[in-house]
């Protein structure tokens, strides 16, 4: 596989790769990572897939060059903000899957 040219299947299959989250201590795929933050990745996910594949050029290639630069220029939240914020991302995943038979 080249850097230079990841393909619409090869990101799919990346998307179902596993690892553990150095931040929330559990197993996530990389699909997840790829849209923690709302519509931008993970700050840490190139430092945490890069040794897996070729992250950075797949999410390059999967951005527009305007969501790139805002995921390039994400300034790190003080650590009660961002817990927070996972909370709160959690309970909406958890809203969304559960439908509205509540």
């Amino acid at each position: 596989m080249s850097p230079e040219n990841v393909t619409g299947e090869e990101m799919k299959s990346y998307r179902d790769l596993v690892m553990r989250c150095p931040r929330l201590g559990g197993e996530v795929p990389f699909s997840y990572c790829e849209r923690e933050a709302g519509d931008l990745p993970c700050r840490q996910v190139v430092r945490c897939w890069e040794a897996g594949f070729p992250v950075e050029t797949c999410l390059r290639e999967t951005m527009t060059p305007e969501a790139w630069e805002r995921f390039c220029g994400q300034v790190p939240k003080d650590r009660m903000t961002m817990l927070i914020d996972l909370v709160e991302a959690a309970k909406r995943r958890r809203k969304e899957g559960t439908g509205s038979s509540s």
